[in-house]
């Protein structure tokens, strides 16, 4: 799927967090930036709905219940996905941004998210 490129267009996120207080302020924020957003805790769920093709935007938490959120974009990938990808982790390590750039997220962000760092990266 190619990245919507029509500003006046809805844009779409997918959203995989495991953490309720995380995913409820992402949703939170990127609706307020213009997303429609369908979240997720856990990558299975995320797959396995039918808002996967549809999506402009992954943001993943790393560390997930039933995988990770480099699983989760390797299957979008596998799919023919290409949309922008955001990969985020309270355990950012030097290994894992290194892994998540090879699989071809376009920003790892660290927790606990700033909101303007995650606005940046938008």
């Amino acid at each position: 799927m190619a990245i919507n490129k029509n500003e006046s267009a809805v844009r779409r996120a997918l959203l995989v967090e495991d953490d309720e207080g995380v995913r409820r302020s992402l949703q939170l924020l990127l609706h307020w930036r213009g997303y429609d957003v369908r979240s997720y805790a856990g990558a299975a769920s995320a797959l396995t709905s039918g808002d996967v093709e549809s999506a402009d935007l992954l943001i993943a938490d790393f560390n997930l219940p039933d995988g990770t959120g480099l699983d989760v974009l390797r299957s979008l990938r596998n799919r023919g996905w290409r949309g922008r990808s955001i990969l985020i982790t309270g355990f950012h390590t030097p290994a894992i941004e290194a892994d998540a750039r090879a699989q071809g997220f376009d920003s790892v962000l660290e927790k606990p998210l700033r909101q303007q760092t995650l606005l940046a990266a938008l």
